[in-house]
């Protein structure tokens, strides 16, 4: 397989690498991946993530271990077990799934040429997202985020922040607003640490503090990723992306949800559809990183953890995928279904 170079992923000389994100913004760690079982661990610890990143990781993976000499029924079985290991990102699931397509011609050459081509595509998918959203936005816009959408969560440019990376190439300076997002820091570690590594003008908050913002008028759009996206509009992204929703609807700002189009499951037909994980409730009793661990509360309080929410499509303004921005009426009219047939 050929050097594929992204910010948080490499496949290097025969070897694939994977930027620690758990050890992020203090420590920039590249950790070696050369087992499912390792890939699956760094998926569960978040140590790569973004829906569409641990695609082309996982891809990698199954790639090199067919290089490896990894026979048909190993990376079969290896391929089942990464599809399981994010049960909402179904980036993951369509990613395995052309990867096991490839596997039925029994030819490692072909296993190979199908993950550099998803590594490719994530960057093309991500710089057609960008172009297409930063169309919608003037000069000095103030842009809310949740969560991470960069260049750490996907091979490219990111969604959501793909769109302001665009908007600042083109010299439009917005200024971004970044939700801190419990409980695991996304926004607060990772969001940050890339907009400072790029020069983009932004303020770190609170989930809880979006409110304010929106309610004083200091807030002009928020762009927001997806992990999942069913075929009536509704989506699953990362848990707090719903209040964030309603209070955006409230305030009459605009909400738009970004994503390619390898995040629509055309097979789910609203979010009720959509499988919610659950991680550890140690995540919500305290907080641990390259920093060290903290831990707040009593270690037998009963916790609610999901890892993700889902926000109805009556909340999404548009929907901002590499084939196009769509409003509420084209995706009522079945504009996501019918991008299965295109």
């Amino acid at each position: 397989m050929k050097d594929l170079l992204a910010t948080s992923v490499k496949y290097e000389q025969g070897r694939l690498w994977v930027l620690d994100q758990h050890a992020l913004p203090h420590q920039e760690n590249w950790l070696p991946c050369d087992s499912v079982d390792a890939m699956v661990a760094m998926i569960k610890a978040l140590q790569i993530r973004g829906a569409p990143l641990i695609g082309v990781g996982a891809s990698l993976l199954l790639a090199h271990l067919a290089e490896q000499g990894a026979d048909r029924e190993q990376l079969e079985q290896g391929a089942l077990t990464l599809r399981a290991a994010r049960p909402t990102a179904v980036n993951l699931m369509h990613c395995m799934d052309r990867m096991l397509t490839s596997l039925k011609q029994n030819d490692r050459v072909a296993l190979v040429r199908t993950a550099e081509a998803i590594f490719e595509e994530d960057i093309k998918l991500c710089n057609r997202i960008a172009e297409n959203g930063a169309a919608l936005f003037g000069s000095g816009q103030r842009l809310l985020t949740h969560c991470n959408t960069g260049r750490l969560a996907t091979a490219g440019a990111g969604t959501a922040l793909g769109v302001i990376y665009k908007l600042a190439e083109q010299g439009k300076a917005p200024h971004v607003w970044v939700d801190e997002t419990r409980p695991l820091l996304q926004g607060g570690r990772l969001t940050t640490w890339e907009l400072a590594k790029y020069g983009i003008s932004h303020t770190l908050q609170c989930d809880n503090m979006a409110g304010i913002l929106l309610r004083d008028g200091k807030v002009d759009a928020v762009l927001v990723g997806a992990d999942r996206i069913a075929r009536n509009g509704d989506f699953a992204n990362k848990v707090g992306t719903y209040s964030l929703a309603v209070l955006a609807h409230f305030h009459k700002v605009p909400f738009y949800v970004v994503a390619p189009y390898t995040t629509v499951d055309v097979d789910c037909a609203d979010g009720t559809q959509i499988p919610i994980e659950q991680r550890d409730g140690a995540e919500v009793q305290g907080v641990s990183g390259s920093f060290g661990s903290v831990e707040w509360a009593p270690a037998d309080t009963e916790v609610f953890n999901p890892a993700f929410d889902v926000t109805p499509a009556a909340l999404v303004t548009g929907w901002i995928l590499d084939t196009g921005i769509y409003s509420q009426d084209e995706i009522r009219n079945g504009a996501l279904l019918a991008l299965e047939a295109a």
